[in-house]
């Protein structure tokens, strides 16, 4: 905890301002406007861009989740990954 680099379960996510995310057969696509930069996050449908706007928590969207294969917590770990470099980035941020 307060790790830099750390991502919690139990944090909620929104987009950083001037950032915009669009969902895509492989998963999101993220634009930041001040510069242009794209991110790509291959998570195919098991997150949408709702989960952005910092409603819901890591751990209770991936709860949440209808039909989530077995290997719920290596997706989690995955999709933590990309939330980590995407935070470093600059692209979200933790509210």
């Amino acid at each position: 905890m307060g790790c830099a680099g750390y991502i919690s379960m139990n944090k909620r996510y929104t987009l950083a301002k001037g950032t915009q995310v669009r969902e895509e057969d492989f998963g999101l696509l993220f634009y930041q406007m001040n510069g242009p930069r794209l991110h790509f996050v291959a998570s195919g449908n098991l997150f949408t861009e709702d989960f952005f706007r910092g409603k819901m928590t890591l751990e209770a969207w991936m709860d949440a989740r209808e039909g989530l294969p077995e290997n719920k917590p290596q997706a989690a770990n995955a999709f933590v990954e990309a939330l980590q470099k995407l935070t470093q980035k600059g692209v979200i941020v933790e509210c």
